[in-house]
């Protein structure tokens, strides 16, 4: 046993502690086994934790059983809806109002953002009072405006502005049907949503690496495409995703101005039938359906995205030195 000299005092401390032999030959000595001495990590039980788990299951059941045998939900009109030729060609028009409002927004976005960061203040103020002025007043207003753009505008002409001449001129209510002011009203819509969201995933890249695109010689347009923007994509995927998940939903607005989408096309088979609550449950199961494929799309493009994966790696060295690709990029 390891022992202080007298010659030796004891640190401020005190005396220093027992060696690893010490300890076996001490275990030894009582006759308790090493392993007694090695300290133990117990979960201490929870009761509280197990009771709401036990609540929310009997609530769930509940509410569940509750629905399923209302004699007043219809399961049979439900399952002869679900796959109605009408329902289907609502849901792919709600498909395509998300696809095109959500691309139309992404071009919006982006100039809008880059418009933003300018360094010119007119288009500063431009972009700052777009965004402002969309993102201030309801969707549901602004589609209903476009729908009736004729009571402002009767005709919709190209020609000379200030009274001159008109090369060619079109009745604003032929122009202008519930599916174009639906794509007009959720685009602009949407743009400006997206600009905040481009904008501040272009902020959130070092400014030292616009400095590195520089002196490789990049111009500006391709230090955003090949340099800010991937980098800014980490920042802006996962708000972006919900957007876009949202939009599938916000699609439903558009009812208002008979868009011909999904909740249109409901609303009238329940005006036709009177089966209000079945068509209302044929429309949220095709919601959930579409937000669940977006849902899934959404994680698996956020890990690809994800920052430090080799993938990212790879695009950010190709890019900068375009001479470098695949797997030389990554090592």
């Amino acid at each position: 046993m390891t022992q202080l000299s007298k010659t030796d005092p004891p640190g401020p401390d005190g005396p220093p502690p027992p060696g690893p032999a010490e300890v076996k030959r001490s275990g030894a000595a009582t006759g308790v086994p090493d392993d007694e001495f090695a300290f133990r990590v117990t979960r201490r039980p929870r009761p509280a934790r197990w009771f709401a788990v036990l609540a929310a299951v009997l609530v769930t059941a509940w509410l569940g059983y509750t629905v399923v045998v209302n004699p007043n939900l219809h399961w049979d009109v439900i399952a002869d809806h679900q796959f109605d030729a009408v329902i289907l060609e609502g849901l792919w028009v709600t498909v395509q109002l998300t696809l095109v409002s959500m691309t139309a927004g992404i071009v919006i976005g982006v100039a809008v953002a880059v418009m933003q960061l300018s360094e010119n203040p007119v288009l500063r103020v431009t972009a700052s009072a777009y965004t402002w002025f969309f993102r201030g007043t309801p969707l549901l207003v602004q589609l209903i405006f476009w729908f009736n753009l004729a009571l402002l505008f009767p005709v919709i002409s190209i020609g000379v502005p200030f009274d001159g001449p008109k090369l060619v001129e079109w009745q604003t209510n032929a122009v202008i049907t519930g599916f174009v002011a639906a794509l007009l009203g959720l685009s602009i819509n949407e743009g400006a949503y997206l600009a905040e969201i481009v904008r501040a995933g272009i902020q959130s890249v070092d400014p030292g690496q616009r400095e590195a695109g520089a002196t490789l010689g990049m111009s500006n347009r391709q230090i955003l495409a090949r340099v800010i923007l991937p980098q800014a994509m980490r920042v802006i995927i996962p708000p972006f995703g919900n957007q876009f998940i949202s939009m599938l939903k916000t699609t439903s607005l558009v009812s208002v101005i008979a868009g011909a989408d999904l909740m249109t096309v409901s609303q009238h088979l329940y005006l036709a039938n009177f089966e209000v609550i079945a068509l209302l449950m044929v429309a949220s199961l095709w919601y959930l359906a579409l937000t669940t494929v977006a849902s899934v799309a959404q994680h698996f493009i956020e890990r690809r995205y994800s920052p430090g994966t080799a993938p990212l790696r790879r695009r950010m060295l190709t890019n900068l030195v375009p001479g470098r690709t695949g797997k030389g990029a990554a090592s």
